[in-house]
């Protein structure tokens, strides 16, 4: 029973859609199904809004619909920029592709493809950006600088280089500093200053020799990738620079950052080595899951404090200026040299 209830309840529906669509009038007992196929073509355009040829796609949409200010915004950009050269066709399907869109829909243009791709970029610009490669984004960066000074032909040397700080910062200022730390003095804010001090002098002579390599050397692939890495490490070292200007840095981190530079000013690298190991894997596995299932703690939880702690795996962000620190400490130690007995992976730095 239910089924045929279900069967008429169908029915009456499929009348009175051909009672709306007025196909059948007056004494008219039937109709072209070719009439019916083009009135459910035309309902489709305009509830798409996407109609092939049609010089402004989703109006015909926002104005039977009332409209969306995002969308309607978004489409009177793309409109005012059609005057914009359009993306080659494959830069267009990349782009698509990440946004896990459709490269084509039925019935469209290459051309309304670009369009509703723009529309996309408009409304969502942030899409799926955590999900990328950071080290390809500084290799795209690095790409983009060569093409920018290509096609100016006139910026000269300024496009391959990498970007430096503007403060001049020397060994000698650093290793003055941190004697204060050595006594009861030592402030949270003069940490903070040594730490940061350091960075930025390793960050310095580092991009000073990339910027003196040769042309040829900066146009390789290898030239490439270590610019990539040196602008990768400066993105991920500003989430330090500003809980270090902020005075924000955790304690139990803000310690063992003290024992590193000191270390590495000592030029005393495998203890440098080992306190970073310290503040990255600690020496404690770190207890996932549950570790309160009944009234009494369990033994692992009272080990989750200061060194104990696997900083690594707190958060993304920790997790990248800890990179970027060991990769301080690997050119510090190329660049300040000292004995083999002190020094991590001698051999391969010698190299």
């Amino acid at each position: 029973m239910l089924s045929l209830k279900l069967l008429k309840e169908e029915i009456a529906a499929k009348k009175r859609s051909l009672e709306e669509s007025n196909l059948v009038e007056g004494e008219k007992k039937f109709f072209k199904r070719g009439d019916l196929v083009a009135q459910q073509t035309e309902a489709y355009w305009e509830r798409c809004g996407n109609r092939p040829g049609s010089s402004a796609p989703g109006q015909q949409v926002s104005d039977g619909n009332g409209g969306d200010g995002n969308a309607s915004s978004a489409q009177d950009t793309v409109n005012d920029e059609d005057d914009a050269p359009e993306l080659p066709r494959q830069e267009v399907v990349r782009r698509l592709r990440e946004r896990e869109e459709p490269v084509l829909l039925y019935g469209e243009s290459e051309h309304d493809a670009f369009r509703r791709l723009r529309r996309l970029e408009i409304l969502e610009p942030e899409v799926n950006r955590g999900l990328r490669n950071d080290f390809q984004e500084a290799l795209e960066r690095v790409d983009q600088a060569y093409l920018n000074e290509i096609l100016k032909t006139e910026g000269g040397e300024a496009a391959r280089n990498v970007a430096l700080t503007g403060e001049n910062i020397t060994m000698a200022s650093v290793i003055e500093m941190a004697k204060d730390l050595q006594g009861t003095a030592a402030t949270n804010e003069l940490r903070c200053k040594v730490i940061m001090k350091f960075a930025q002098l390793i960050l310095q002579m580092w991009g000073s020799r990339h910027n003196a390599r040769p042309e040829g050397e900066k146009m390789s692939v290898r030239g490439k990738m270590d610019s990539a890495t040196y602008n990768q490490t400066q993105a991920y070292l500003r989430p330090l620079f500003k809980c270090l200007r902020k005075r924000s840095l955790p304690d139990d981190i803000m310690e063992c950052l003290i024992e590193i530079v000191q270390h590495c000013l000592d030029r005393d690298y495998v203890k440098a080595n080992d306190a970073y190991l310290q503040m990255a894997i600690g020496n404690a596995p770190w207890p996932i899951g549950v570790t309160m299932v009944g009234i009494h703690a369990r033994t692992g939880r009272e080990k989750i404090f200061s060194k104990h702690v696997a900083h690594v795996l707190n958060d993304e962000t920790q997790r990248k200026y800890i990179q970027g620190l060991k990769r301080l400490m690997t050119k510090c130690q190329q660049y300040f040299s000292a004995d083999p007995s002190k020094c991590v992976e001698y051999k391969a730095l010698a190299q």
